[in-house]
């Protein structure tokens, strides 16, 4: 299955390179037709979040890139790379990392006016993604004095184990120049463990303020695994609260700095099973 995915992205990139150079060379592959959810935790991006209650970080590195765009500027298709991680705080400037997950896939978005009355916005957009996911334990996660791996009180199975999924993801937003609001689903078509159920859903919204301002939700429901099971029973609602400043007034425009409040099911595969809950606070490069 990986190695069909994986033969695909090389398949349709190869296409996009040798057939729409000159539309590539026009096109700002730094923006992409469909925005980034700006308060989505699982988007590529480059970031820096440590976190205010307990020793960790966050620490983000990854973006999307639209390769080809149309001639109406109402098409995109592009590819997704990213990691995102989650070091410890020690002493001597030293941050092992505990786990990390991998995501690279591909994209495709459409953009068109909406002349609707009944709704404050202006902006019809799509995006889906066909995307691979692993998630793995690293040296932070590992006990070197007693040779053995951290165990997990809420997880009797192994540690570390394989984690990885392959999945199709559909966002729907309406914008116009101050707000967004965006509706998805996610279906996972193939999953190590199994037993997780295959349907998430998503929502979120964002505001524009004053000064350079914003603030942005994003709400998932998430499968619940249930380990006495061994398989997911349910779901839980997970959110995700930012508000923060773009640096635009000192030149800055691809930097914003925000605060951040996440609920919910953890973002790491290899804690997919665990709750928790943690503000955080640092910097976002829109690269």
């Amino acid at each position: 299955m990986k190695t069909l995915f994986s033969a695909l992205c090389f398949v349709i990139l190869a296409f996009f390179a040798a057939n729409n150079t000159a539309v590539a060379e026009q096109y700002n592959a730094s923006k992409t037709l469909f925005a980034p959810l700006l308060a989505d935790p699982l988007e590529p991006r480059v970031a820096v979040l440590p976190s205010l209650n307990e020793r960790a970080l966050q620490l983000d590195i990854g973006t999307s890139s639209d390769l080809y765009l149309s001639d109406s500027k109402e098409f995109a298709a592009g590819v997704d790379f990213g990691t995102w991680s989650r070091l410890k705080r020690s002493n001597e400037f030293k941050f092992p990392v505990d786990a990390i997950d991998y995501l690279f896939g591909l994209n495709a978005s459409w953009k068109k006016p909406y002349n609707g009355e009944l709704l404050p916005f202006d902006t019809f957009s799509a995006r889906v993604r066909l995307s691979h996911i692993s998630a793995h334990f690293e040296d932070g996660h590992y006990n070197a004095d007693a040779s053995q791996w951290t165990q997990q009180s809420d997880w009797s199975g192994t540690i570390p184990f394989t984690y990885s999924r392959e999945f199709i993801n559909v966002v729907l937003a309406l914008s116009s120049p101050e707000l967004r609001v965006y509706a998805g689903y996610q279906y996972l078509y193939h999953t190590i463990p199994e037993g997780i159920n295959p349907h998430s859903l998503q929502a979120g919204a964002e505001l524009s303020t004053p000064g350079n301002t914003f603030i942005a939700a994003d709400f998932k429901l998430l499968p619940l695994w249930q380990q006495s099971l061994e398989a997911t029973r349910g779901h839980r609602g997970s959110c995700n609260l930012q508000a923060g400043i773009r640096l635009s007034g000192i030149g800055l425009e691809k930097v914003r700095v925000v605060c951040n409040y996440y609920s919910g099911i953890s973002r790491h595969g290899m804690y997919f099973y665990h709750p928790e809950s943690f503000a955080a606070a640092g910097v976002i490069l829109e690269l």
